[in-house]
């Protein structure tokens, strides 16, 4: 594992995401190593191969004094702006106990005044130790990544994530201390169309935690992704990975976005941006 300290020239980035006007990434690279993790492309500016995934991370160790000059970008301390922490790294990865950067870039922007929203998006438990700080807020959630109710296979296809039951008590967590909270399900396993039951555990399981809101995502089978899936997983079923290729097609989705719609409604769930997110890309064999 390389953990390499670096310098960055800016941290407040202009964003492309649907629902964020900036994002601020503490790190380069993510422990977590996810195997369908569209991130992976991110090494390409550290020298790093996208098959690197999950072993190397650079920390932006200047963040917190870059952020302070990038903040000067905000009009009217960012009122109507919203910033995600973060958006191609995990801002609550392991290293985040130690150098605290995602922590001092928060405690910025609350020295700053921010008056927009702040969102968080990890599949970390260590966010927990920041909720001092993001009551603080105006505006200010959290959303967790949770794809399975199931450990094993939540470990089978991320790596050195926090299990998925950890996260869905962290979520429970923090709506005790009423933070705003939302489940990001994405992507969607291949195997929810064929037992759809599994995905209404995993909708049952969120609402349980008392979170109403939920972004969904089909799984991005860009070229890289899937040369990873097949390197990263080299005893995966036959069958499944023929699931994930299957995924990319339109009447497949349709059938799982009905299912999705369906126990949207019966767990009484919000769904951002009204459809599940797709990527559309070459399906490459």
């Amino acid at each position: 594992m390389e953990i390499k300290s670096i310098q960055t020239k800016s941290i407040l980035i202009q964003s492309k995401l649907p629902d964020s006007d900036f994002v601020i990434n503490p790190y380069i690279g993510c422990r977590y190593g996810c195997t369908y993790c569209y991130a992976s492309f991110m090494g390409r500016f550290v020298e790093k191969k996208v098959k690197d995934w999950g072993n190397y991370i650079f920390i932006k160790e200047n963040a917190p004094e870059i952020l302070k000059k990038d903040l000067k970008k905000l009009k009217n301390k960012g009122k109507g702006k919203s910033i995600l922490l973060s958006s191609v790294t995990d801002p609550y990865q392991g290293v985040e106990a130690k150098y605290k950067l995602t922590r001092k870039c928060i405690e910025i922007l609350l020295d700053w005044g921010f008056e927009g929203t702040l969102g968080i998006l990890t599949k970390s438990n260590l966010v927990l130790r920041d909720m001092d700080l993001l009551t603080l807020f105006k505006n200010a959630e959290v959303g967790l990544t949770v794809t399975s109710t199931d450990d094993d296979i939540s470990k089978y296809f991320e790596k050195y994530a926090p299990p998925a039951s950890q996260r869905l008590d962290t979520l429970k967590k923090l709506n005790a201390g009423r933070i705003k909270t939302y489940a990001f399900v994405g992507p969607l396993l291949p195997h929810f169309v064929a037992e759809k039951y599994k995905l209404d555990m995993l909708f049952k399981a969120i609402y349980e935690t008392g979170t109403k809101d939920l972004y969904i995502e089909h799984i991005n089978l860009s070229k890289y992704i899937i040369e990873r899936l097949k390197r990263e997983l080299p005893g995966l079923n036959k069958n499944i990975m023929e699931k994930f290729y299957i995924s990319q097609d339109k009447n497949y989705r349709d059938k799982l976005d009905k299912i999705v719609v369906n126990l949207a409604k019966k767990y009484e769930f919000k769904i951002r941006l009204e459809n599940a997110i797709y990527h559309k890309n070459e399906n490459n064999r």
